[in-house]
């Protein structure tokens, strides 16, 4: 004859929890049918080595996925409430069976049943919050890490031209200032493409800068290596590809390694002062060199008619280059007015909060 085990019981708003003492249950059968649950094994209660069984109909319908996990020492079941609420009862009896007692260790009041819910909500919004940290810390880490190796790639690159000219010209003289481009073109060139990515940074939001300087120098400078100096063989030769050189690369060996500190928040005095200083001789003499190169290659586009803009037949002719560059010259000035304004704006807002932290 079957016997009936000791059986605990809890809820939640939208869960029933039973705990079935038998040791060692064997061949368990739990079956629910919509408010029945059904429960049979084997092992050892409180009769000793026996087959259980009981049968609960409950308050109030419950899902038929039923759960159970057998232990050395009960069977753990868990059942789905069909309507989230807080049930008066267990059994649909005012009088509950006398093997059915409450499982003090899971048992709560509805109060704290609510409390257990918002905690858990609390959790929950507290790992996601914790989700977005750590995948805003890990971007974070990604876009300073990038950003430190492109200013070391940069820094390298213009450092290795500083250096290298400075070593020619005492080593070589006057000849080295002739044989420039050929010595220093292709490291320039990679440079100079490679500082397109600035200008996406301030696009992006990646670094606290205007577009409209950043596209300027970076278009401008490229006008000067790739058109004027890169396509007419004529002015590689020329001086001028000597200074306009050295100037960029004086201004980018002191840029760059500030923006390196800037990545991990740290700051060299000596090299804030001259990033934000030197180039109050040198960019406005760089603009010059430059626009020395462009008055230089003027007659060289007129003779050559490279690049010279086809008119229609009618017409008969064509337009010559050397226009397109006037007008390049016009806006040189234009952009080294907006340019300096800038930096200027940069230089004084950088000191200006240092002496009000001092203070």
């Amino acid at each position: 004859m079957a016997l009936t085990p000791l059986v605990y019981w809890a809820q939640r708003h939208e869960d029933i929890y039973l705990r079935v003492e038998l040791t060692d249950a064997q061949n368990i059968e739990v079956r629910v049918h919509e408010r029945v649950l059904q429960f049979k094994a084997q092992g050892r209660g409180a009769k000793g080595q026996n087959e259980y069984e009981f049968s609960l109909e409950f308050l109030l319908p419950v899902k038929s996925e039923v759960s159970h996990r057998s232990t050395q020492r009960q069977v753990n079941i868990t059942l789905r409430k069909e309507q989230r609420g807080w049930w008066e009862r267990l059994t649909l009896q005012d009088r509950k069976p006398l093997f059915v007692v409450p499982d003090f260790d899971r048992w709560l009041d509805e109060s704290d049943a609510e409390m257990e819910i918002r905690e858990k909500q609390v959790v929950i919004v507290c790992r996601q919050c914790s989700m977005f940290l750590l995948t805003v810390s890990g971007f974070i880490s990604l876009k300073r890490g990038l950003l430190f190796a492109y200013n070391l790639v940069q820094f390298l690159g213009f450092s290795w031209i500083f250096v290298n000219m400075t070593v020619r010209l005492f080593i070589f003289g006057r000849d080295s200032v002739s044989d420039t481009f050929h010595t220093i073109s292709d490291v320039m060139f990679f440079c100079q493409i490679l500082a397109a990515v600035e200008v996406l940074n301030a696009a992006f939001g990646f670094v606290r800068t205007g577009v409209t300087p950043t596209l300027i120098q970076v278009v401008g400078r490229n006008f000067i290596l790739f058109i004027i100096f890169g396509a007419v063989e004529e002015m590689q030769h020329q001086p001028v590809v000597f200074f306009v050189f050295y100037l960029w690369s004086a201004i980018e060996i002191f840029r760059y390694p500030f923006y390196m500190l800037g990545c991990f928040n740290t700051e060299w005095k000596t090299l804030t002062w001259l990033r934000y200083t030197i180039w109050i001789p040198l960019y406005p003499l760089g603009v010059l060199a430059e626009a020395v190169a462009v008055i230089q290659s003027i007659p060289i586009f007129d003779k050559t008619k490279l690049f010279s803009i086809p008119l229609p037949k009618a017409v008969g002719t064509s337009v010559s280059f050397s226009c397109v560059l006037y007008v390049y010259l016009g806006l040189m000035f234009l952009g080294l007015f907006i340019n300096f304004r800038h930096l200027y704006k940069q230089r004084t807002k950088r000191f200006r909060t240092k002496k009000r932290k001092a203070n």
